[in-house]
């Protein structure tokens, strides 16, 4: 039996918080704890202070984890409001606008891009122009793009093509009233079960161009860094890479498991309003 309340599944909601509180709070509090580095040690040891052992320089494994957080984290979550900066008023003009001409110039670019493999277009663009962190963030963004615009327009269509719409476009209601007013505002329950989904996507995204090099130093305080570097010591001091691979995967699983905790809880709001009263 599920305990429930206000239809939200308490253990699913429950699981997924400590699965992101664990990693977010180490990710925004880690480097406040890290302290300075100490001396260096021999490379993948056990001991001498190192709990969790040192890494592939002999540094603590431990103050890397605090300090290789927040860098995926932050990359994380700024693509992910990138995307949405541009991809909100691309979909809602797309959806709203009786030119066919705008439509046709606003997404038939985006579908030119949608058709190349994220992953693959950041290497074609980091061989190029080697990105930093804040580059990194951009090229996350903008492979995001199209399909956020996609999702924003399909939904923004929907709630265009009822009358109430037609209705406020009667009255004489401005454009952006209705855009942002009337058609935002009905889209945010599906524009936020996307950005769940898609965040967990981007971590996904921004720690395997971090594993690969791009937007990091190679000796980078980063998670997937640590699991790249180290993996040559796996077997010998598995903490470097075993702590900081789970702490990513706990970070992506309790965004899903906490998206599809409030997309039930979302669909039991929605048949508890279907149902009324039979007459």
């Amino acid at each position: 039996m599920r305990s429930v309340r206000g239809g939200l599944p308490l253990g699913r909601f429950a699981l997924g918080a400590v699965l992101v509180g664990v990693p977010l709070a180490l990710a925004l509090c880690g480097p406040l704890l890290a302290g300075g580095p100490g001396p260096r040690a021999a490379s993948f040891t056990l001991g001498d202070g190192h709990w969790l052992g040192t890494d592939f320089v002999g540094r603590d494994v431990w103050r890397q984890v605090l300090l290789g957080g927040r860098p995926v984290v932050v990359v994380a979550l700024t693509a992910t409001a990138l995307a949405y900066l541009v991809a909100l008023p691309l979909g809602l003009i797309g959806a709203l606008t009786h030119r066919t001409w705008l439509e046709e110039t606003l997404m038939r670019p985006l579908d030119v891009l949608l058709a190349v493999p994220s992953l693959l277009m950041i290497l074609l663009v980091a061989s190029v122009f080697p990105p930093g962190a804040t580059g990194l963030a951009l090229l996350v963004a903008l492979v995001n793009i199209p399909d956020a615009a996609r999702i924003v327009r399909a939904a923004a269509a929907d709630v265009a093509s009822r009358p109430a719409v037609e209705a406020l476009r009667m009255q004489g209601e401005s454009w952006w009233r209705i855009a942002v007013g009337h058609v935002g505002r009905s889209i945010l329950r599906p524009l936020a079960a996307d950005a769940g989904v898609r965040l967990t996507g981007v971590l996904y995204l921004v720690a395997t161009a971090a594993f690969l090099g791009i937007g990091v130093a190679p000796d980078a305080a980063d998670w997937a860094v640590m699991v790249d570097r180290n993996r040559t010591g796996l077997f010998v001091q598995p903490w470097a890479v075993v702590v900081p691979a789970l702490l990513i995967v706990a970070l992506t699983m309790g965004c899903n498991l906490l998206c599809d905790a409030a997309l039930g809880d979302s669909a039991s709001k929605g048949s508890a309003l279907g149902k009324g009263p039979r007459s």
